[in-house]
């Protein structure tokens, strides 16, 4: 039985302007991908670098499970340089209550 006062909770995912194919691990024809995109506060430090695969979005992930555990980014600055630069550092704390 259904209850129709409960709604479904929909998942949208966009903004897939960048996404490529980058090979198949089976194959080992796996590429890197070079081009630097992202938003300061999720990019990883391999994006940063310009070589990375698919696992950057690991980061990413963890830098928003950190900002939903804390309330705050793990890497902060007043300017997206400033940012950046705290990203290739890799260091954080989590010192919130």
């Amino acid at each position: 039985m259904v209850n129709k006062n409960v709604k479904e909770n929909q998942i949208k995912i966009i903004d897939f302007g960048l996404s490529t194919y980058i090979g198949d691990e089976s194959a080992n024809n796996k590429m890197n991908m070079t081009t630097k995109a992202g938003t300061p506060y999720y990019i990883s430090p391999e994006v940063l670098a310009g070589k990375y695969d698919e696992s950057c979005d690991i980061w990413s992930s963890g830098v928003i499970l950190y900002i939903l555990l804390s309330g705050v980014p793990p890497f902060f600055g007043e300017t997206d340089p400033e940012i950046l630069s705290m990203v290739k550092a890799g260091v954080f704390s989590f010192n919130i209550p």
